[in-house]
């Protein structure tokens, strides 16, 4: 044991009595759970730092054994000892460790390897929380929440390095191939779905005070493109089910419970389109496996979606969101009868009908000659004719009646929900504006969240970050605050 481990010993040993005096003297009969709680937790948090302390430098005070070597093999003779700062979720320490170094080699802590240190100075451990945090929340919340729990106060500008730096193997853990001997689940079809959503930017240069936004003046925004990608179950449905669930009919069954996606994949990127369908290929070529049976790619109508999606991923039959497309139908039914019609809901529930029994050419048929009627005005007509329009270019991707039979996804649930949650309730935020670096950080992270990976992320990460720092020869040791807890026990 090293000399200077006494004190801390008699240190720990002493606060460890303190708090069974306290939690079972006298002082304590006049106050409450809560009080004694937080009394509790504030001493354990400095009874760990004591013992991580004592962790530290029982592990420095031994210098290693065997020959010391650089990067390239060079031996390298003893130096001194050296300082380093590790901030933990208990605190921040400092300790010193035997350094080696020779002429023309870099000074080599052999400690830092078998305790697995972290390239600066925050904690794995403290480093995830931080990350957890800012994936959910802003970066000033995330801070407020830390000082509250820990006690101490991490700047912004830490916060966002740290989210930086933990999602640079985002992109190498989502391209990490499957396990061959995986099963695909009771998922026969697999599904690709996307769509885009903005991200406020911050000006690439000052705004003159003379050009200031007013009201009513968006930031400049960046486009997400997120795409979704999962295998599901068969769920047959009949046209009328679909348009009782469309139209919210109360007096219809409740239908049966839908299938849910089987690990589903969500992802944004700022990179733009080419790069969000050619990861999403990638992607898709690895989750096929023999039990898929068909495959689907879902988008609205926007033609630069579609195009990628067919070249991307040619195998998949693409399908126009029934949403979007019973979107328009309100717009027309609004144009000829008006908001308030009485009788635009059964006309909308009559056309829509058509279109999930494969009748797309009637219901277009039957619009041009609304439209053609001398008691439509310019305005409706116009509407009317734009609706005529997106289903005539979307024709080929309207076959719902086809799609419902062999159980497909018609709507794009998935994607929109992800943009949403994913995109929307992160990053547009009251106030936000994003640098594409930053904003794409934490996009990855909130993805991997999202996706119930965190876990598995973290793992990989930390395997790559020390391979990283000290060779992917060296084997990963624990946390060093599960080491800390061993030594103690």
């Amino acid at each position: 044991m090293p000399p200077t481990a006494a004190p801390i010993i008699a240190q720990v040993q002493r606060e460890f009595q303190e708090l069974v005096a306290y939690v079972t003297g006298p002082q304590t009969h006049a106050v409450t759970a809560d009080e004694v709680e937080r009394t509790l937790f504030r001493r354990l948090l400095a009874l760990g730092a004591a013992l991580l302390r004592l962790f530290f430098v029982s592990r420095a005070a031994v210098r290693p054994a065997g020959p010391v070597h650089g990067p390239d093999g060079t031996p390298l003779a003893y130096h001194d000892r050296r300082r380093t700062t590790y901030y933990s979720v208990f605190g921040k320490l400092a300790f010193y460790r035997h350094a080696f170094t020779a002429p023309g080699q870099p000074v080599i802590c052999p400690l830092d390897a078998a305790l697995g240190l972290p390239e600066r100075c925050y904690s794995d451990l403290l480093r995830a929380w931080m990350a957890d945090g800012t994936t959910d929340e802003s970066y000033r919340a995330s801070r407020t929440v830390l000082a509250r729990i820990l006690g101490h106060t991490l700047s912004l500008q830490a916060l966002e390095t740290v989210v930086a730096e933990e999602a640079v193997d985002v992109a190498a853990f989502d391209d990490r191939s499957p396990d061959p001997a995986a099963p695909a689940g009771a998922g026969t079809i697999l599904v690709a779905q996307a769509d885009g959503k903005g991200v406020p930017l911050v000006p690439s240069a000052p705004v003159p005070r003379s050009v200031r936004r007013g009201k009513g003046h968006p930031p400049a925004t960046k486009e997400a493109v997120v795409t979704a990608l999962y295998p599901i179950v068969p769920y047959p449905r009949t046209p009328a089910d679909v348009v009782a669930a469309l139209l919210r009919e109360a007096d219809q069954p409740r239908p049966a419970t839908r299938p849910q996606p089987i690990g589903k994949e969500l992802r944004a990127t700022l990179a733009g389109k080419e790069a969000a369908f050619t990861h999403l290929a990638r992607r898709a070529a690895q989750r096929e496996h023999p039990a898929i049976q068909h495959r689907v790619a879902l988008t609205d109508g926007a033609e630069a979606l579609q195009q990628r999606m067919t070249t991307h991923l040619p195998g998949y039959t693409l399908v126009l969101d029934i949403i979007h497309a019973t979107e328009y139908l309100w717009d027309a039914a609004t144009a000829l009868l008006g908001e308030r019609h009485r009788d635009r809901t059964a006309w909308v529930r009559r056309h829509l009908e058509r279109l999930l029994a494969g009748q797309t050419t009637a219901v277009i048929t039957a619009l041009e000659a609304a439209a053609a009627d001398s008691a439509c005005t310019a305005t409706p007509r116009q509407a009317v004719l734009r609706t005529v329009g997106y289903y005539r270019r979307n024709q080929p991707y309207m076959r719902y009646d086809t799609y419902l039979a062999q159980g497909w996804p018609i709507g794009t649930g998935v994607v929109e929900g992800a943009c949403g949650h994913l995109v929307k309730d992160r990053m547009q935020q009251a106030g936000m504006r994003w640098t594409k670096d930053g904003a794409q950080a934490v996009l990855d992270l909130r993805a991997v969240r999202l996706n119930e990976d965190w876990d598995a992320y973290w793992q990989f990460h930390h395997r790559q970050q020390h391979a990283r720092l000290y060779g992917a020869l060296t084997p990963l040791p624990a946390a060093v605050e599960d080491q800390a807890l061993e030594l103690a026990a």
